[in-house]
C-alpha cells in the first residue's frame, strides 16, 4: 500500500519578499509583521514595535537631532508617539517591522 505524501514545509524568505515590492511595506500573513526593501527615504508609521534590519544598512532619523544606525541583526524600538524617518545607506537594505498587538 502506498504511503501518503506529506507536504514539505516551505520557509518564507523575507528579504526576497521585500525585494518584490521596493519602497512598499509587504505584510506577512497571520500577524503584525511587515518587511520593506528600503528605497530612498521612508516616513515611519505612527506605530509601536520593533524595527529590525535584515540586510544592508539603514539610518533611523529621530526627533531632536538623534539617529540610530541599523546593521543586519540590529533593531530599534519605535513608538507611536515618536516620529521617525528611515533611509538606506547601502543598496539592498531590508527592514522588518514587528508591530505590537493591541
Amino acid at each position: 500500500m502506498p504511503r501518503e505524501r506529506v507536504a514539505v514545509p516551505q520557509a518564507l524568505h523575507l528579504t526576497r519578499l521585500a525585494q518584490s515590492s521596493p519602497g512598499q511595506w509587504v505584510g506577512l500573513p497571520g500577524g503584525e509583521l511587515r518587511v520593506l526593501n528600503l528605497s530612498g527615504k521612508l516616513t515611519g508609521d505612527a506605530v509601536t514595535g520593533w524595527l529590525i534590519c535584515l540586510s544592508g544598512e539603514a539610518v533611523v532619523d529621530l526627533p531632536q537631532n538623534n539617529f540610530v544606525r541599523l546593521r543586519p541583526g540590529e533593531g530599534y524600538r519605535v513608538s507611536a508617539g515618536e516620529s521617525w524617518m528611515a533611509f538606506d545607506t547601502k543598496e539592498g537594505s531590508v527592514l522588518l517591522l514587528s508591530v505590537d498587538a493591541g
